[in-house]
């Protein structure tokens, strides 16, 4: 058994940890890696050729190789800073607004990010989102920039289409936001669009925290989520009332007693079951 490859921010991958197939089909990257050039070579066959990638980290952490998807991410530890990455889903919160901008924080420790006022689906300047300082909204992160001065920019639209891509992109309403560590964040997102309970690799591997909260509330008209990538959960549930606020309440309490204790699905499942007794959520 090889020992783990651990690699700090600016190190460059070693070629001989790619993927098999990397040089001839398309390599996926995850989070903690940039793609600094990329160069067709030619093979022993006249018609065909492979790519040399170069890459380089962003994040410190250990470099994860997944051979059967050609992909390569950087496994991070859970408590680590958020460092805005192209690509990202995060929830930001308006900071202030100028004339074409939004300026969104995501994180105390990273700079502001722009948020174009047209940069959701159908906006135009009669018809763009009238957000104001405290408003959140969920985005990808555009680009980060390159360089001393660099702005890194959101959009809440695919910009190859225009459209507001699957996940509801665009303003949060309602709801409440509740903080979790970074690596909490990453498994959420993982688990929720993962079609069972541990995807192929096992990286999400007993988190059954979501499908046990969505069966349980599933009798009081069930409850909508958005994870972002810098720590940030928004829960809205859908029935109103006071009852609605005891269970956004008590999915918050679940998800942060997950985080912090590390339980197995088991606990998971009791916790679910405990919190919501205690909050005196009909289930």
């Amino acid at each position: 058994m090889t020992s783990p490859l651990i690699l700090l921010p600016g190190d460059d991958v070693p070629p001989e940890n790619f993927p098999a197939s990397s040089g001839s089909a398309p390599l996926r990257l995850g989070p903690g890696l940039r793609l600094l050039s990329s160069q067709p070579t030619p093979t022993t066959s006249s018609k065909s050729h492979s790519t040399t990638h170069v890459l380089s980290t962003t994040q410190p952490g250990i470099l994860s190789t997944d051979h059967k998807r050609n992909g390569l991410s950087m496994q991070t530890p859970p408590n680590r800073r958020y460092i805005p990455t192209a690509n990202d889903l995060v929830i930001a919160q308006v900071h202030h607004s100028s004339p074409d901008y939004f300026h969104c924080v995501v994180t105390p420790q990273a700079p502001q990010l722009l948020l174009g006022q047209l940069s959701f689906e159908g906006a135009s300047k009669k018809t763009r989102p009238m957000l104001k300082g405290g408003d959140l909204v969920y985005a990808r992160v555009l680009s980060v920039g390159m360089g001393p001065g660099a702005e890194a920019e959101l959009t809440c639209v695919n910009p190859a289409t225009g459209k507001a891509e699957p996940g509801g992109l665009g303003p949060l309403t309602g709801g409440m936001v509740f903080d979790v560590s970074v690596g909490m964040a990453a498994r959420l997102m993982r688990a929720s669009s993962s079609s069972s309970a541990e995807d192929d690799d096992g990286a999400v591997a007993g988190l059954v925290i979501l499908a046990e909260l969505g069966r349980k509330l599933e009798k009081v008209g069930g409850f909508e989520i958005a994870v972002g990538r810098n720590g940030k959960v928004w829960v809205d549930c859908a029935n109103g009332g006071d009852s609605a606020v005891k269970a956004t309440v008590a999915i918050g309490r679940c998800l942060s007693a997950v985080d912090e204790l590390g339980l197995s699905p088991a606990d998971q499942r009791k916790l679910v079951s405990r919190v919501l007794r205690e909050m005196k959520v009909e289930s």
